[in-house]
């Protein structure tokens, strides 16, 4: 193995979580809570549309739900995750609705698109899954696709989440709960906004907010950010 290699193979060995969500988009009741877009992502559509932007990325896609709403709203779409079976769902979804997007297969620290390639992209509950320098990669590869000037959309877990701290902290603020079911038993990345604020020190940080999600105590850091 090159050095290259194991640089590599050291800096993705936490960013697994997609085996579990390949896992749960196998089933109909899996995907159940995963097939209607975010009031987030939907509410995002008229800054787009004033903005110019015509191409997007939705990257960890999982069934499909914001890539084909976005396609649907116009852009040019394309969408990849690290899961087989979410993605196969998401195609069947897009050519059920007769929707032109491209699904690819892959990682988030090693994204198969050319620099500044999208003036959109979109990565909701993803870019969390793995330890800091997994999450540091990956905004990395997020700024290096977008045009300048593009804007990135995604959530992460915050610290005032009800599970921070839980289970065998394997890297700093990152944490895995052994036995838990789903994606629980795999690495996540936490941050307060200070440490957040670092992470995208490359853009222009447009809209911040720690808000709940379904369950009480789920929080998560939402924001906007225009690539630099």
């Amino acid at each position: 193995m090159s050095m290259q290699d194991a640089a590599q193979q050291n800096q993705t060995q936490t960013e697994t979580a997609h085996r579990a969500w390949n896992n749960q988009w196998q089933s109909d009741e899996g995907r159940a809570d995963w097939l209607q877009p975010d009031p987030d992502v939907a509410a995002v559509v008229p800054l787009l549309r004033g903005r110019g932007a015509r191409s997007g990325l939705d990257l960890g896609c999982g069934v499909g739900r914001h890539a084909c709403f976005l396609a649907g709203a116009g852009l040019e779409m394309q969408a990849m995750d690290a899961s087989a079976a979410g993605l196969d769902y998401a195609a069947q979804q897009a050519r059920g609705l007769g929707l032109d997007v491209s699904f690819r297969e892959g990682l988030m620290t090693d994204l198969p698109y050319a620099d500044g390639s999208f003036d959109y992209v979109l990565s909701f509950n993803v870019i969390y899954h793995g330890d800091g320098s997994v999450v540091s990669r990956a905004i990395s590869e997020i700024h290096r696709v977008l045009k300048p000037g593009g804007l990135f959309h995604g959530t992460l877990l915050s610290k005032r989440n009800r599970n921070y701290g839980l289970g065998k902290e394997i890297a700093p603020n990152t944490f895995v709960v052994d036995g838990a079911a789903g994606d629980k038993g795999h690495p996540h990345f936490y941050c307060n906004a200070a440490e957040l604020v670092k992470l995208f020190e490359d853009f222009e940080l447009m809209s911040l907010f720690d808000r709940e999600h379904e369950k009480p105590g789920t929080y998560h850091w939402h924001l906007l950010a225009e690539r630099g």
